[in-house]
Formats: structure tokens, sequence, C-alpha cells
């Protein structure tokens, strides 16, 4: 089971999605693509049994460490 996650760039940091993927790259696989509006992750988790939580912590974790950068910087 594979999924791409989309992450709109006004509101994640790149940063942080790279941060999340080597935190969860011991329990899935990563694609990583950029459009200009986001953030692009395909995740394929290792354990099948336990892919929908895979896939949304890695979505919080993505979001948790947007936070603690403070956000996106506005222009």
């Amino acid at each position: 089971m594979s999924r791409a996650l989309r992450f709109p760039r006004t509101v994640y940091v790149g940063e942080a999605v790279d941060e999340a993927v080597k935190t969860w790259s011991r329990f899935a696989e990563f694609e990583l693509a950029e459009t200009d509006d986001h953030w692009v992750v395909t995740i394929s988790p290792k354990h099948a049994e336990a892919a929908r939580q895979i896939i949304g912590e890695f979505a919080n974790t993505v979001l948790g460490l947007t936070v603690d950068r403070g956000g996106v910087a506005s222009e």
C-alpha cells in the first residue's frame, strides 16, 4: 500500500518533511517530489498491518516539526 501525501508549502516547512522522512525511514520507503504549491511524499509502509497508522503518524510528525520551527515564515 503506497499513498501520496501533499503538504502545502504555505503551511508546512520543507525541512520538517525531510526530518520526518529520516525519522520514519525505519518503517516506510519514501519518494519525495515538489510542485510549485506542495511538498509531495509518497509513502510505502514496510508493515502492511500498520500502514494506516504509519501514514497518519508520519503526517502528524511533519505537522509537529513544522510547529516546532514556528511555521512558514511570512513574506
